[in-house]
């Protein structure tokens, strides 16, 4: 691939959206194929991913925080290395890892936000196409919408119906109000079928519960009919019952034929609404599988993916064997 600055730093990123390459050529839904395996209902329509990434590596330019602040160099800080995922129609892909790991990162990235002092290198496919910043942005909220992970992110000073809605646009005065009246039947759809009372676009965030408010996130990313929605820790501070809750609105974005990943660090929940998962480690995804294959260690791959099976609760909080294992087998 041709080198073009990203945003002030070199990167190996494509120059805006052109067809797939032989590398993601139309394939069968049932094969294992670019590092990953399929969950039972994964399907290829149009004969691709709705989202892939190969070779996947995010790197950041600062001083170094182990020299003396007067004599502090810059250093090459790399976050995200050689990471590889897919997420195909109709199926939620749960990244699961530790939290502080870098799966936001994984999350802006994807979302074209890169900052000055980035490096990005690697390959996004958005459903056949290959994206780089401009063109990723350009679909913000229009192709893939985030859930952010916190609710600080709704506006305090914002009425909730106004802040779901977002606003109109259009090149004229008449244009912008058939948007906002679209928009606003839009909003009153998704509160009926979110189950929010027509009373809360009224409300302010401060005035609405957590699962309340999580919603209302989701809600604000489904405004513009997105194929792909990454939901970035959408249930910190949730009981489980409103957790699950969480879960049960983008198990139904996703049977309704969108795409979801949902970047988790609870495995458990992850398993309970996911068809595949991929596991984060040190950077990168270290195995991307069915999370039917999350129902023995035996069908898994990668050492450290067995271990955390092991430390699950039911499985006796277990070391596996060869937990101490290094690399793939």
């Amino acid at each position: 691939m041709e080198n073009k600055p990203a945003r002030g730093e070199a990167t190996t990123m494509s120059q805006g959206p052109e067809r797939v390459t032989a590398s993601v050529a139309p394939h069968a839904d049932g094969e294992t194929h670019h590092h990953h395996s399929h969950a039972l209902a994964s399907r290829h329509v149009g004969g691709h991913h709705l989202l892939s990434v190969e070779g996947l590596s995010v790197s950041f330019t600062m001083y170094d925080p182990n020299a003396p602040f007067w004599r502090a160099g810059r250093v090459r800080s790399e976050v995200l290395r050689d990471l590889s995922l897919s997420v195909h129609v109709g199926e939620i892909l749960a990244v699961v890892g530790a939290s502080g790991s870098g799966k936001t990162v994984l999350a802006d990235t994807l979302m074209g936000r890169w900052d000055q002092n980035m490096e990005v290198r690697g390959s996004i496919w958005f459903d056949g196409a290959r994206k780089d910043a401009d063109s990723l942005r350009a679909l913000a909220g229009r192709g893939i919408s985030l859930v952010p992970q916190g609710v600080g992110n709704l506006d305090p000073l914002m009425r909730v119906g106004e802040q779901v809605r977002g606003a109109a646009r259009g090149a004229t005065r008449e244009a912008r109000r058939a948007d906002a009246e679209r928009r606003a039947a839009r909003q009153r759809e998704l509160f009926l079928a979110y189950g929010l009372d027509s009373r809360v676009e009224r409300m302010y965030p401060h005035e609405l519960s957590g699962g309340m408010a999580r919603r209302v996130l989701l809600l604000c990313a489904l405004m513009d009919d997105p194929r792909l929605v990454i939901a970035d820790e959408p249930t910190p501070g949730l009981d489980l019952d409103l957790a699950v809750h969480a879960l049960d609105d983008l198990r139904g974005f996703a049977d309704a034929g969108g795409g979801v990943l949902l970047i988790t660090h609870d495995i458990e929940l992850a398993l309970r609404v996911a068809d595949r998962v991929a596991v984060f480690n040190d950077g990168t995804i270290i195995e991307e599988t069915g999370v039917e294959n999350f129902s023995s260690p035996s069908t898994l791959r990668h050492p450290f993916s067995r271990a955390l099976w092991h430390a699950m609760p039911g499985h006796e909080f277990a070391v596996a064997a060869d937990a101490a294992g290094k690399g793939d087998e």
